[in-house]
């Protein structure tokens, strides 16, 4: 997405230009927009606030940030850090995500998980996958993505420190084949209601290439279909990013899982070379965010102790959508955020390809 500086007094954005460079080396080029969006927004907030404030100041400080384009890997903590701990007065004045009001924490019970059985529940998703329709992206189309999501925060009133949620809200997305034109219309990062373009190339006049953990249709074509191949792949590109290589080549598929239209070839094997993963489970009964119920393939990280669960119907085994669920206990300033805590969640709604930019499946015909 294409920032609008304007709205950015100097200060706040040379600050937040070092804290973006300050971790560039540690990011994916391709995920450092989500970011600086969520930077971005919380830097206005707080300006606006700053200046109609009437209430008690609040700090929110994000758990970790939901992956609605992109995955979070674990390693960047520091940035995270820098982000979440982004101080903005709570007063219901406007800025971005004003229009998705705050609950309770997001909770769960934690569903029982077991190595038994991955692969066979793998082999049974990735023949569904290569049954399901899924026809390929032509130039001048675009992919439509529609999903709802929502997360889990940590808040800060009067040095009171509580877990609080962003209400569920529909995301949508449009990308072309090439990845080079979009749109998004999500309230918790756009302004305007009716979305920004998600366009290259960006404000330095650069148009980046599109790789694995930035990827466009185009790109996934050219990647390999056989497991072993897909997979080596996958630890090649993501190596040195996340808590652990494992780790980011499970968070990698779910990436491609819930915001990509991968190819009718690759689809199926993206599911075979996720079963060839160390440490993947099945977890029985899961729910997305809509209350779907079905089971999930996971995987916990170690370092940060949540679990990343994608949820397939029992019955097709079609995917439904993802949540990072947690299932250790955090310490210091984390601590709310107790086991069971939903940190993200998410349904994939619609999956199609329309013929231009801001037109839904319905309006397709």
């Amino acid at each position: 997405m294409n920032a609008n500086t304007s709205r950015h007094n100097s200060a706040a954005w040379d600050e937040s230009a070092r804290l973006l460079s300050g971790t560039a080396r540690d990011l994916p080029t391709g995920r450092h927009h989500i970011h600086k969006e969520r930077l971005m927004a919380q830097i206005h907030a707080k300006q606006l606030d700053e200046r109609t404030a009437s209430a008690a100041p609040a700090k929110t400080r994000r758990l970790r940030l939901p992956r609605p384009a992109i995955a979070l890997p674990a390693m960047t903590v520091a940035l995270a850090g820098m982000v979440t701990a982004a101080i903005v007065t709570n007063n219901g004045s406007g800025g971005r995500g004003s229009g998705v009001a705050t609950g309770p924490a997001l909770t769960t019970e934690i569903g029982a998980a077991s190595t038994k059985g991955v692969p066979q529940l793998l082999d049974r998703i990735s023949l569904a996958a290569a049954q399901g329709s899924r026809p390929a992206v032509k130039p001048g189309q675009y992919i439509y993505i529609e999903s709802k999501i929502a997360d889990t925060f940590l808040k800060t009133v009067d040095d009171k420190t509580t877990l609080a949620s962003h209400e569920l809200h529909r995301r949508q997305v449009w990308n072309s084949p090439d990845g080079k034109k979009g749109w998004l219309i999500d309230p918790m990062v756009n302004e305007n209601p009716k979305g920004e373009p998600l366009s290259l190339p960006d404000e330095q006049g650069n148009t980046p290439q599109a790789y694995l953990n930035n990827p466009s249709y185009n790109y996934l074509t050219e990647l390999p279909t056989d497991p072993d191949e897909l997979l080596a792949r996958i630890y090649k590109e993501t190596k040195s990013h996340g808590s652990s290589p494992d780790q980011e080549a499970f968070t990698t598929i779910g990436d491609l899982l819930r915001e990509s239209y991968p190819p009718a070839e690759l689809y199926p094997a993206l599911f075979k070379a996720a079963a060839k993963i160390p440490g993947v489970v099945v977890v029985d009964e899961a729910e997305d965010a809509v209350g779907r119920h079905g089971v999930a393939v996971a995987r916990l990280d170690e370092t940060s102790g949540a679990r990343e669960e994608w949820i397939f119907d029992k019955k097709t085994h079609v995917f439904l959508g993802e949540r990072s669920v947690q299932v250790k206990q955090l310490n210091g300033s984390e601590a709310p955020v107790k086991p069971g805590t939903v940190n993200f969640t998410s349904a994939v709604l619609k999956r199609a390809v329309v013929d231009d930019i801001k037109q839904t499946p319905a309006q397709g015909g």
